[in-house]
């Protein structure tokens, strides 16, 4: 590997007041690629810690979950600060695990760069693909660490065709490794410029290029300052290269750290804007809200809106801990730039924002595509269970916990068999609760296939309410989207609203059971009657309207709608990328067709092929398990959820818990005996 230009190392910590410069960095990798060791290295080298830390002995700073420790992988994101000259760093160290996909999607929306750790001896492995394409959809600024250098069949220089060609990226070598795959391998940083970085700079500067042909040369600082500006806007990727376990190359890693990722921008005298990307739960119960602020200034006792697809009551900041010097602090502010952790926000979840929304924000990664039910050691607690889970998913809201009372069950949703085992381990650390599951099934969603509408009297049945709904499909993306088709005034506000809240809940379940997506629902007719009072003053429900009737009568209405319009099973698909040694491919294509996957594409490259195409996602784990097999344990599987297909005959189905408003003499009954 060749050195594109030279920068200074790190200087130790100084007692200096350094300018407001905060730079939250990401570390990403391939499960086992060394990013957790690369993190206690970074942290050592910059004097945070005194005593570098072990995956393999479960001693590392920021694997906190004896889990973690136990399987030496991180599975929840975790946030050390450091100050590097001028710099104050927010190291986030991420999982790498394909089943955590979910937190890496939160640490992405509030990063200002990241560095992304490829092992020198796996190389380009699956799951580095899948972060790389989010980081460059996302144009977040990164550079490459080439790990483990000093192991046996290290092959660093042969890694940047890889970079280039696999992951589509622009790497500029910033040095050369000499003794690779031994211990005393090494990572020289080089004096000089090679001829490459001005080519490789001038196809995105025409500035630079004709400074080049008039000069012959770029002055050593105008280089620099063009990389870094290149580097900033995703253009081009430094690639570093070293060992996490003997330190070589991490100086120059974090200079480049310093040099060449932009630090975080934003207005502390703005508006307030931040992002919920993390919820805890302290020693006393009490939620703890981790939050990227963009703009503006949070101070303790302010009260602020939290938003996330709705408005609650503003919450007021109870305390504010920041993080100083590997360590979290107590503190009066968290301005803009900074993440900080805050109290006294009951009701925050993950993804909220606090107080203004941000431009272009949301979600990028899927929902997972499988779901399973957890089961209890014994009977009886089956509700401890699901007041556990619940606060699970404050943690991790793609949990998605799915209650049926009629069968006491409780069904979490899933992107891998690993997080089965992290929410056991879980359950039983931290709640006391033995679980086991059931065999983990694929989700599929409902959509709507045309146009049905039903209308109910305040005369016609037991509930004092009039409700008209019409339902139909809407644009792919758009979710269910409620409104009125009736006069705002014609009857109070809260029924509108129950009305509105309880057709979001039914459509939790469409005809077959499965969540029904892109939906507009319209109410058409609307009716009540008014609150009516004895002589003496007191309420008489059996002559008045309440939002109960409203919200018993609205599924009858609306089941009877959507069974008038029909719905379109339809079940996950997985795009995937299969590497695998060419003269194996005819006799892995046949296996592929079994498995219900169809091939787009097929490339041979003399001794190498690739694959791709389309698989059910409930095929995925049986292709999985027979990968090794079939290519002599050579080939390596990416897949990763594209789209949804109408699903085969027999439609699949899931048992409802919505005690089936499809059956109104069933439904009817159960509405009786709650009341």
């Amino acid at each position: 590997m060749q050195l594109a230009c030279s920068f200074r190392r790190p200087s130790p910590p100084t007692q200096r007041t350094p300018r407001l410069r905060t730079l939250n960095l990401g570390i990403l990798a391939h499960v086992d690629a060394g990013k957790t060791s690369l993190t206690e290295r970074i942290l050592h080298t910059a004097g945070i810690i005194d005593e570098i830390g072990s995956v393999d002995d479960g001693s590392t700073q920021t694997d906190s979950l004896a889990l973690e420790r136990q399987r030496g992988i991180t599975i929840k994101s975790a946030v050390v600060s450091f100050p590097l000259d001028d710099v104050t760093v927010n190291l986030i160290d991420t999982p790498g695990h394909p089943d955590f996909i979910a937190e890496v999607e939160r640490v992405l929306a509030v990063l200002d760069g990241a560095v992304l750790v490829v092992s020198a001896v796996e190389g380009v492995q699956p799951q580095t693909r899948v972060l790389t394409r989010a980081l460059r959809r996302l144009g977040i600024p990164l550079l490459v660490f080439v790990n483990k250098v000093d192991r046996r069949g290290a092959r660093p220089a042969a890694l940047l065709g890889d970079l280039a060609r696999r992951l589509e990226l622009s790497p500029q070598p910033m040095g050369t490794v000499h003794g690779a795959g031994s211990r005393a391998a090494t990572f020289a940083p080089s004096a000089g410029s090679p001829p490459g970085l001005v080519d490789l700079l001038a196809t995105r500067s025409d500035a630079l290029l004709a400074a080049f042909v008039a000069d012959g040369r770029v002055a050593e600082g105008r280089l620099r300052a063009e990389l870094a500006a290149q580097t900033a806007r995703s253009w081009v990727h430094p690639v570093y290269a070293g060992s996490a376990i003997t330190g070589t190359g991490i100086p120059e890693l974090m200079a480049g750290i310093r040099d060449l990722l932009p630090a975080a921008s934003g207005d502390p005298a703005a508006a307030p804007s931040g992002t919920v990307f993390k919820v805890e739960r302290g020693a006393g119960g009490e939620k703890l809200a981790y939050v990227r602020m963009f703009d503006g200034t949070l101070t303790v006792r302010d009260r602020v809106p939290l938003r996330n697809g709705r408005v609650t009551a503003d919450a007021k900041i109870t305390g504010i801990g920041v993080f100083d010097g590997g360590s979290l602090v107590a503190g009066p502010s968290v301005p803009a730039g900074r993440i900080a952790v805050l109290r006294g926000l009951a009701e925050v979840r993950i993804g909220d924002t606090i107080g203004a929304p941000r431009p272009g924000g949301g979600r990028h990664f899927a929902p997972p595509s499988l779901e399973t039910v957890v089961v209890p050691d014994r009977p009886g607690r089956g509700g401890a269970l699901h007041a556990a889970l619940t606060q699970l998913a404050e943690q991790d809201p793609l949990i998605d916990l799915r209650r049926d009372d009629v069968r006491d069950e409780t069904s979490v949703s899933l992107y891998g068999e690993v997080q089965k085992e992290v929410i056991q381990a879980t359950l039983a650390e931290e709640y006391g609760l033995a679980v086991t599951f059931r065999e983990s099934t694929t989700i599929c969603v409902e959509r709507v296939a045309g146009t049905g509408a039903a209308l109910e009297r305040i005369t016609e049945g037991p509930f004092l309410a009039t409700v008209g709904l019409r339902i139909e499909p809407g644009p792919p993306g758009s979710g269910v989207v409620f409104r009125l088709g009736v006069e705002l005034g014609s009857m109070p506000p809260a029924f509108f609203a129950a009305v509105e809240e309880t057709v979001h809940e039914v459509l939790g379940e469409g005809l077959r059971g499965w969540r029904v997506v892109d939906a507009l629902v319209t109410m058409t007719h609307s009716g009540y009657w008014a609150r009516q009072s004895h002589a003496h003053g007191t309420f008489d429900k059996s002559m008045s309207s309440t939002a109960g009737d409203f919200r018993n009568l609205t599924p009858l209405v609306l089941m009877t709608a959507l069974r008038r319009a029909g719905t379109v099973v339809e079940e996950p698909v997985h795009r995937f990328r299969l590497d695998l040694p060419a003269d194996l491919l005819g006799a892995v294509l046949p296996v592929l067709a079994k498995l219900g996957a169809v091939p787009t594409g097929t490339v041979t490259d003399g001794p190498a092929a690739v694959v791709e195409g389309d698989v059910p996602a409930a095929r995925v784990h049986d292709l999985e398990t027979r990968l090794p097999s079939l290519t002599r344990g050579e080939g390596v599987l990416e897949s990763a959820f594209d789209h949804y297909r109408p699903a085969g005959r027999p439609l699949p189905q899931r048992p409802r818990t919505d005690h089936n408003p499809l059956d109104r003499r069933e439904y009817l009954l159960h509405v009786q005996r709650r009341v």
